[in-house]
């Protein structure tokens, strides 16, 4: 699955950013996978962040698609936050709230970072 997660998303980036380059490693063993990406030899690094949601979109979106996950170990943290409202369903979203609540009644962990209490 992991295989050909990375064969059709290097190939639809390919499509879409011409040049782009796929900077792809992860951990075998819980198959977890880090898909990064570095902008092509001609590009330059301010046309590439003005390319960056369109980028996230297109591989967040062929994670999703293979049944994946756009986070892991590290979290979502701040940069995937509103990124979660497109792949979680209101009832995962709901429970993490629930979690949240009761693990930080007080809300004093992160407050505001990730997940409102």
């Amino acid at each position: 699955m992991i295989s050909t997660f990375v064969k059709t998303t290097n190939a639809a980036l390919q499509v879409k950013f011409p040049g782009i380059q796929h900077i792809v490693f992860g951990h075998l063993g819980d198959g977890n996978l880090h898909y990064n990406v570095a902008r092509a030899p001609e590009q330059t690094e301010e046309q590439l962040l003005a390319q960056q949601y369109d980028v996230y979109q297109l591989v967040h979106d062929s994670v999703h698609a293979h049944g994946g996950s756009i986070s892991a170990e590290h979290g979502v943290g701040q940069l995937k936050r509103d990124e979660l409202t497109r792949y979680k369903s209101s009832l995962e979203l709901a429970l993490m709230k629930q979690i949240k609540k009761a693990l930080d009644p007080q809300g004093i962990m992160n407050p505001g970072k990730v997940l409102q209490a």
